[in-house]
């Protein structure tokens, strides 16, 4: 009981260095930036890096486990625990990466997307209150209830776009009316399966496969990870192909 009343037996001071070996990707050997893991093992690395590593291999650079024979990029994820993990274990990483990413867009005089421009206001909302420079509870509700209703009203328009042309590849399903769409970059593969389900007015979104040149995409994917990963360098729109599962054509 005496040692649980102790408040210095409770905590003890780590160094960063002796933890960088579970921050830090193996391709890189940087902090992990946009950490992404192997469903298979849980190892886990920078996308880009895993993207680029798994357009020549389909083994995990670290224990080298087969991912997949054909499809690798299918059973990888967007791992956030372990990226918010990173972000509070290593000083101002976050703030260096987000301004990278603005003055990447800036350069190519491109409009920096709302997920970016939201990663800032966070940013600079969480300093603030580091530094003490805190509003008034009352003041902080009153302009959270004023801007709240835009907020609900935006439905991701400020996000980073996707231009999309969705094929019929079956004959056992009919097209969509209006097969182009428009949509956040940060929807899914998943958020498209739901949508055609709806407008074909199916039992189960499970019912779908969606395909990008011949290939069916993740339930988990985002359609950000989809154009660069399988539409890079080819002009908008992207294209995918929808057909019931295991309907192989």
């Amino acid at each position: 009981m005496a040692v649980l009343g102790n408040p210095d037996m409770l905590t003890r001071k780590i160094k960063l260095c002796h933890i960088n070996a579970h921050i830090t990707c193996r391709l890189c050997e940087g902090y992990l930036i946009d950490a992404t893991t192997v469903t298979e093992c849980l190892h886990t690395f920078c996308r880009s890096c895993l993207v680029k590593y798994l357009e020549e291999n389909n083994t995990c650079p670290t224990c080298r486990i087969v991912i997949h024979q054909s499809h690798p990029l299918q059973y990888i994820g967007h791992d956030r625990t372990m990226q918010d993990i990173v972000y509070k274990l290593v000083p101002g990483l976050q703030e260096a990466e987000i301004k990278k990413q603005r003055d990447f867009y800036q350069k190519l005089g491109m409009e920096v997307p709302g997920d970016i421009k939201g990663e800032l206001c966070n940013m600079k909302t969480h300093l603030d209150q580091r530094n003490g420079d805190t509003k008034s509870e009352e003041t902080a509700n009153k302009e959270a209830g004023e801007e709240k209703p835009e907020e609900d009203n935006d439905y991701h328009r400020s996000d980073e776009q996707v231009s999309i042309c969705l094929e019929c590849n079956s004959s056992k399903l009919r097209g969509l009316k209006r097969k182009w769409i428009r949509c956040s970059a940060q929807a899914t593969v998943l958020h498209l399966k739901k949508f055609i389900a709806k407008k074909l007015n199916l039992t189960s979104f499970n019912e779908l496969d969606i395909l990008c040149n011949e290939e069916i995409l993740g339930k988990d994917h985002t359609l950000k990870f989809v154009v660069v990963t399988r539409w890079r360098f080819k002009k908008s729109p992207l294209l995918l192909h929808y057909r019931p599962k295991m309907d192989l054509l």
